[in-house]
């Protein structure tokens, strides 16, 4: 069975756009979805994929989250490869030494990191920015405080989500594909 990963924008942070992770995972399982496991209480779902159709994943959770639960967000799905692949990219190995302050970024259109080259090619630091295939690695002292953190998000709007390095890894381990 082929798995994926649905990644929820801005869900559970402070007291808007609550949702248990319990609905999540009867929510997507209720689409067709097979075998739905949360991570953290931040909206991270591995699940198998049909066999045979079932539609854009992203946008059928985009819209149950809307109709069945009220909850507007962006849901972006990155397949087990495509995980794989950032997770192998890792650009800052050995370099950045707190998985808390090394974000990957996923894009929903890889076309967009192309608004992110004029950053990848400044100095940054002590801060970092390079671009993967469908993701953006940065790593920063300060998250909060970091400029290039800033710009990025800025270049890209909602058409992206960030989860930082210790949940990229435990999304991967959930997935099969790395060490738990």
């Amino acid at each position: 069975m082929e798995k994926a990963v649905a990644l929820l924008r801005g869900i559970n942070v402070g007291k808007a756009k609550r949702v248990a992770m319990a609905d999540l995972r009867a929510l997507v399982e209720g689409l067709g979805y097979r075998d739905a496991r949360t991570l953290l209480n931040s909206g991270n779902v591995v699940f198998g994929l049909p066999a045979k159709g079932g539609g854009d994943p992203a946008r059928r959770i985009e819209e149950a989250l809307a109709t069945k639960l009220g909850v507007s967000a962006k849901v972006l799905v990155v397949s087990a490869e495509e995980l794989s692949a950032a997770v192998a990219g890792d650009p800052f190995a050995g370099v950045a030494t707190d998985p808390s302050k090394y974000l990957v970024t996923f894009v929903s259109d890889p076309s967009s990191l192309a608004k992110l080259r004029p950053l990848a090619d400044r100095d940054w630091s002590p801060d970092a920015l390079r671009l993967g295939e469908r993701v953006v690695y940065t790593w920063s002292v300060g998250i909060l405080e970091s400029e290039v953190i800033k710009a990025m998000s800025k270049a890209l709007g909602d058409g992206a989500t960030s989860r930082n390095w210790a949940t990229v890894s435990k999304l991967h381990a959930m997935l099969g594909e790395g060490p738990s």
